[in-house]
């Protein structure tokens, strides 16, 4: 077993936020030379693969989704685990109660919340699908490269805002604010997304009040995950644009209609008043099922004055 260092809780909060600070930095860094160095290895160009990169097309949104997986598992791997000496266990990869069932309910739950908010945007909004060009063998090969390139993306944020900067702040300022700070930090990432409103960011923010109660649900980051993939998953597969993103999916056009306050408008859904209602709703049900079952019951910080914890 091998102890820490007992902390005094001010001194645990500093080395929290420095550890916060340089996992971001070391990801956002590491993604980049992996994206670049991956455009290069596929295009055979050299660093004006940056212009490439920023073009949105669903190519480059793999390059950049698997970018960010790669450098910022590796930030947490340097950081979380070397640097603020967190196990697997307390990141929420491993024994957390059902990884694989965690990440398929939370799939299936994510997709229904967002197909929610797109079928109340047409009772109670303007808006509407119509037919567009293409088969159904396009259509669905199209939503298949949707969930190939939402995948690395949702883990990839997953890992940036619920992995080591969640569970370093929840041991030092305690679980509610270091969920509320997350997802503050999700939202303002998105911050220069295609069509951004202020409502958006606020939804956006909500989501990752949502996201981070699915962390510490049974399952881990691994129902996070899984929440947010479907939700992103069922945006895309009826056409709408997934945080101002239109994947561009066939046979089918998703058309937002009016007021853009209450269906979000071109940002797609989670830009509108709806989604809103729905994320606040569902972070309700959230947070009141797993505090019923001490699912979010906050633990002590390990470095606090007098605490010895250790890791087996």
């Amino acid at each position: 077993m091998n102890r820490e260092p007992a902390f005094p809780r001010w001194v645990a909060l500093i080395r929290a936020i420095l550890g916060v600070i340089s996992f971001g930095l070391l990801g956002w860094s590491l993604t980049k030379l992996v994206a670049v160095g991956l455009a290069s290895i596929v295009r055979g160009v050299d660093g004006a693969d940056s212009v490439w990169l920023a073009d949105g097309r669903i190519e480059q949104i793999i390059f950049i989704d698997c970018a960010l997986l790669i450098g910022f598992l590796t930030a947490t791997v340097i950081v979380g685990r070397f640097a603020l000496r967190l196990t697997a266990e307390d990141l929420r990869f491993r024994r957390t109660g059902g990884g694989g069932r965690g990440a398929l309910v939370a799939f299936a739950a994510g997709a229904v919340l967002s197909s929610l908010v797109m079928l109340l945007g047409v009772v109670v909004g303007d808006a509407s699908w119509v037919a567009d060009a293409g088969t159904p063998s396009g259509y669905a090969g199209r939503v298949g490269l949707a969930f190939l390139v939402l995948l690395p993306g949702a883990l990839a944020e997953e890992t940036m805002f619920r992995g080591v900067p969640l569970v370093a702040l929840d041991r030092t300022i305690g679980r509610g604010p270091a969920i509320g700070v997350t997802a503050l930090l999700f939202a303002l990432a998105h911050g220069a997304n295609p069509s951004v409103t202020t409502l958006s960011i606020g939804n956006i923010c909500l989501a990752g009040v949502l996201l981070g109660v699915a962390f510490f649900a049974p399952g881990g980051i691994w129902t996070a995950m899984g929440l947010h993939l479907g939700w992103n998953f069922g945006l895309a597969a009826l056409d709408a644009p997934v945080s101002g993103i239109n994947l561009r999916i066939p046979l089918i056009d998703y058309l937002p209609g009016q007021p853009a306050w209450l269906t979000g408008g071109p940002f797609g859904p989670e830009g509108g008043v709806l989604a809103t209602i729905v994320l606040a709703l569902a972070t309700a049900m959230a947070g009141k099922l797993f505090l019923a079952r001490s699912q979010l019951a906050p633990e002590p910080p390990p470095h606090s004055q007098g605490s010895t914890p250790g890791h087996t």
